[in-house]
């Protein structure tokens, strides 16, 4: 199942997580293949569809070590999937202990049964992986988020400074967003998740009547769901899976590209976990680049083409597919990959981000109390009115930003402000945490919508 997309062995581990990568390895899901195969002859003999005598030679030669993988890959080539050479080589596996059962190999079933169901049993390991690497990570940055709900710093817009804010805020913000994501995977892994077993074009003909109750028994073995009816050319579902994939990813890209900005050592207010390496320059020892960061933005920058490749694979002809449905093949591997890139660089950040306090109460000041314009602006317009505190701070702004003193030693000379303020009045108005409006409730709010790690059981 590994994509054309990443095959390197020294270039896939760079974006993705090792359980990520044996999830996606061929071994691993031509074993999930066979898994079916040998299920689906399980079911048929349950129900008399096949000679019982044949579920043994059949699950017994369903053992991934006994194939080639190269030579299953170069056949590949000739039929258009994998598939096709895998059961014909089954076959010829179990014909050697028993002739008659390899005639029941894949019985009534279409390559594509084969193909997406083995792609489901990949998809529930993959959100397995990923959900337990949300647990970690949403954990991480709770416990930091309340570490710093009292930590003063710069919330930014468009880059420039806006206020000050909790640091707690803005990492509770993290934890709440990556449980959204948790929960959507959660619903898609309850919801989205389907067997495929549809024969040839989606009527189960050539079993005749049993083709619901093989697909009941099938179903129940393999742990998938039994949807209404076969989806070859509906893909709908693996589009929704993938979506929820490259939301999360986008996600660890946004806090990964954080991470990386309050790292500049313009900055300098938090750093990548301390046991990451410093630098991978060997003249600049100071150097200490944020490479987790990198993986969590070359990840969100690489997911939505392969979420566009899965989307446009949706548009499928007829009954069965040609084309889009082969080229979600090898981009829904890709995208499993780089999600568990992007959120295995998030779990390490969510561990150890070093935030520095001391240097955040110095990026607040260095605008010589600029940052409390809003402030200030609020508390005149109570008593001069909107339009003339507005008049008043801009001035007062300009001349702090030409004669770089404080923008408090300037309004307190301003006869306009102290007639109606005392200096002790102003210089609160220039208290960084006592400006937060209702931040702290918002950190308790997104602190409580993170859920349960583990979710609860139908009663």
């Amino acid at each position: 199942m590994t994509s054309v997309f990443t095959p390197s062995p020294l270039l896939t581990p760079l974006i993705s997580s090792a359980a990520m990568r044996a999830v996606v390895d061929d071994r691993a899901h031509l074993q999930r293949m066979l898994d079916f195969v040998a299920a689906l002859a399980r079911a048929e003999a349950a129900v008399a569809a096949i000679p019982a005598g044949s579920v043994g030679p059949i699950s017994a030669a369903c053992k991934a070590e006994r194939y080639d993988l190269a030579a299953l890959g170069e056949a590949a080539m000739r039929s258009g999937n994998v598939a096709t050479p895998l059961l014909a080589a089954l076959a010829e596996e179990v014909a050697k202990t028993d002739a008659e059962a390899a005639r029941y190999v894949h019985w009534g079933a279409a390559t594509q049964d084969l193909i997406d169901s083995a792609l489901m049993l990949a998809l529930r390991a993959g959100i397995d992986v990923l959900i337990a690497d949300l647990n970690t990570a949403i954990d991480g940055f709770t416990t930091l988020a309340g570490r710093h709900r009292r930590t003063a710093t710069v919330a930014r817009a468009s880059l420039q400074h806006a206020l000050p804010m909790p640091f707690g805020l803005k990492l509770a913000g993290y934890a709440a967003a990556l449980a959204r994501s948790r929960e959507r995977l959660r619903r898609l892994r309850k919801e989205a998740l389907a067997l495929q077993f549809g024969g040839a074009a989606g009527t189960l003909a050539a079993l005749g009547e049993n083709g619901l109750a093989v697909t009941d028994r099938l179903a129940a073995l393999l742990d998938l769901p039994a949807p209404d009816a076969p989806w070859h050319a509906h893909s709908d579902r693996l589009a929704e899976i993938a979506s929820a994939f490259a939301i999360l990813t986008g996600t660890c890209g946004k806090i990964a590209r954080d991470v990386a900005l309050l790292m500049q050592t313009e900055v300098g207010e938090a750093h990548e976990p301390s046991g990451a390496p410093a630098s991978e320059a060997i003249g600049m020892p100071h150097k200490r680049s944020p490479n987790t960061a990198a993986v969590g933005i070359a990840a969100a920058t690489i997911a939505p083409n392969l979420l566009a490749t899965i989307i446009a694979g949706q548009v499928q002809e007829h009954e069965r597919g040609l084309g889009g449905w082969q080229a979600q093949w090898h981009a829904i591997p890709a995208l499993l990959l780089v999600t568990s890139g992007a959120l295995a660089a998030v779990v390490e950040l969510s561990q150890g981000l070093e935030a520095d306090a001391d240097r955040m109460r110095t990026n607040l000041d260095i605008a010589q109390g600029l940052i409390m314009t809003e402030a200030v602006t609020t508390a005149l317009s109570a008593k001069l009115g909107a339009q003339q505190a507005k008049l008043i701070v801009e001035e007062a702004s300009r001349q702090t930003i030409a004669s770089k003193r404080h923008l408090n030693s300037i309004l307190a000379e301003d006869p306009r402000v102290s007639a109606h303020m005392t200096p002790g009045e102003l210089a609160r108005l220039f208290e960084l945490i006592g400006y937060q409006g209702v931040a702290q409730t918002y950190i308790d709010r997104l602190i409580s919508s993170l859920g349960s790690r583990t979710p609860k059981r139908p009663s």
